[in-house]
């Protein structure tokens, strides 16, 4: 409104517009009373927090201008007595407020990382644009429709030109030696900016054209800055919609890519299809977003409590972890690693070492021994081996295969050691309440037990002989519910 208000000399009457524009005057005003308590950054990027310097900076740098943006004018001006020239100055000052859009635009940084906003404050700043040049058009017509000098009217004005096309000719009146008619503020405002538009979009279709000197070189200067912002907008919709489609053809490229690794080296049609469901699995999962990446460029501190949020399930689910202080937690959750099985995988072979401890997040999992099943793991049980008991590496007893989708939660044997070799306190409550739902290190020997089936009933020999606290089979292989 200001720019319309200073360049059709309008007078703002309407009560809404009146008290919406009061508003914003004591806007600005709290913001001024604001910024002389508030702290800034030093030139040495030191937060200057003294009330006597925050002060003189504000005096020194915005005050001024913050200050002839806050005045009442339009209250000023909708006063019927106000001069016409007083009016003009006070609008002219209230342009003022215009310079503290650089403030807004640093303001909005951090929103330029998304596409859509990107492109929403392009086109809101295209149509800004447009409609200061607007005014500035109306302007330039405005001065040279009439020659004050001789008080005759300039034929090859736009103003007249569209006087005569929308038939609201100009016309002099003699007794009070002035000229009169022609559009309404309302059309004129609106051909302004049609003409700005059409010239910024560099259409043109020439029903309204500059005739005039001065007109034709505003319009040159327009279409300057027409063609530098019809080129950012249309060069930031290209990188939006590239950004949209980068994930799409990095997939794509990769699952190419495997399919010819594949093809080359003639991988069987089984293993293939193993391989190509775990890609389109783990994709759909991560979205195609490497986590050690992403957290090995945070700092320390950072990266310690976006592991500790990553593994929240683990530690809230399993009593063992109830006591650890937020240092212990904060230390076991940077060695956690997440790993994605897709069904058929094998975690764990017989014979091979046990050298981590596994939480199952989501997903089941069987536990095969001697080519029968002998468990079903799913959400909540823990396999691996009690490495704090033992003193060997163990060797698996039997083979952990996916059957669906799983999620699984390991930490490696020396990275859980060393920490509970720091966090003795936490090391006892760990070895107490952490009960392995499978211990790959003991095999199992089915047989029929009078106890609960997987429990910890003080007899050694149960302990030797039964690794798998979750299901049995029995002498049968008949399947027993799962506990």
């Amino acid at each position: 409104m200001v720019p319309y208000n200073v360049s059709f000399k309008t007078k703002q009457n309407n009560i809404a517009w009146l008290v919406l524009d009061s508003v914003v005057d004591v806007i600005f005003l709290v913001d001024i009373v604001l910024n002389f308590h508030t702290t800034f950054v030093g030139p040495g990027g030191e937060v200057i927090s003294d009330p006597k310097l925050i002060r003189m900076n504000y005096l020194k740098t915005w005050f001024v201008i913050d200050l002839l943006s806050c005045l009442p004018y339009d209250i000023i001006n909708a006063f019927e007595n106000v001069d016409e020239g007083i009016s003009s100055l006070f609008s002219s000052l209230k342009v003022v407020r215009l310079l503290r859009l650089g403030r807004v635009a640093r303001k909005l940084d951090h929103y330029l990382e998304y596409g859509a906003a990107v492109l929403v404050l392009l086109v809101c700043v295209f149509g800004l644009v447009a409609h200061w040049l607007a005014c500035i058009w109306y302007s330039i017509g405005d001065y040279e429709v009439i020659d004050e000098v001789t008080n005759t009217i300039q034929i090859d004005s736009w103003l007249y030109q569209l006087a005569l096309s929308i038939g609201t000719p100009y016309r002099y009146n003699t007794s009070a030696g002035i000229w009169e008619g022609g559009p309404s503020k309302d059309s004129l405002y609106v051909s302004s900016l049609y003409f700005t538009m059409t010239s910024l979009t560099t259409i043109g279709f020439g029903n309204i054209a500059p005739t005039t000197d001065v007109e034709k070189m505003f319009s040159v200067a327009m279409m300057m800055v027409g063609s530098l912002l019809y080129a950012t907008i249309f060069g930031n919709v290209t990188t939006i919609f590239q950004q949209m489609y980068a994930n799409t053809n990095r997939y794509h490229e990769m699952l190419n890519n495997v399919r010819d690794f594949l093809k080359l080296y003639q991988v069987p049609k089984g293993l293939s299809e193993r391989v190509m469901d775990y890609i389109v699995s783990t994709w759909s999962m991560s979205k195609g977003i490497d986590t050690e990446k992403v957290l090995s460029i945070c700092p320390k501190d950072m990266r310690a409590d976006i592991c500790v949020h990553l593994n929240r399930k683990v530690f809230n689910e399993h009593p063992a972890f109830r006591l650890a202080s937020d240092g212990c937690l904060r230390a076991l959750a940077v060695e956690f690693q997440t790993i994605h099985c897709a069904p058929g995988d094998l975690i764990y072979h017989a014979g091979e070492s046990v050298d981590a401890l596994c939480f199952v997040v989501s997903g089941s999992l069987e536990v095969i021994q001697d080519d029968e099943v002998v468990a079903i793991l799913g959400k909540g049980d823990v396999f691996g081996d009690i490495f704090w008991k033992e003193t060997t590496l163990a060797h698996a007893c039997a083979n952990v295969r996916a059957l669906t989708y799983c999620d699984l939660h390991i930490i490696k044997r020396e990275a859980l050691l060393k920490v509970l070799d720091f966090y003795t306190a936490f090391a006892n409550s760990f070895s107490r309440n952490l009960t392995l739902t499978c211990n790959l290190r003991k095999r199992v020997s089915v047989k029929v037990s009078n106890d609960d089936g997987c429990g910890d009933d003080g007899n050694e020999d149960d302990d030797e002989d039964v690794f798998c606290k979750r299901q049995y089979l029995t002498d049968a292989q008949e399947p027993l519910p799962e506990f």
